[in-house]
């Protein structure tokens, strides 16, 4: 949770179940490790303002690089980073 706060400043909401991270307009639903499931890493795709500032701050706050800034050929200026838990964040903005 720390590693979303700190990278999407993204807020938190207590709940008695999964915990709820909402990452502008977008609510997403963590779980951690239960006897009905095994831990498992996540793949997301988050559109941001500032690709290059959220890959820094998330460097900055423990993750790897998998892809470095770049531009692609469908439309999006495109980052990718790998989180201390494994989970893997695509970060996208469009091009203007």
């Amino acid at each position: 949770m720390e590693f979303l706060v700190t990278v999407f400043a993204a807020t938190t909401m207590p709940t008695p179940g999964p915990a709820e991270v909402r990452l502008g307009d977008a609510l997403v639903l963590v779980s951690g490790v239960s006897a009905e499931r095994e831990a498992f890493p996540a793949f997301l795709y988050v559109y941001v303002a500032d690709v290059a500032g959220t890959y820094a701050r998330a460097l900055a706050a423990g993750a790897t690089s998998v892809e470095e800034p770049r531009e692609t050929p469908y439309g999006d200026f495109r980052a990718m980073v790998r989180d201390p838990s494994g989970n893997v964040f695509q970060l996208a903005a469009r091009k203007a």
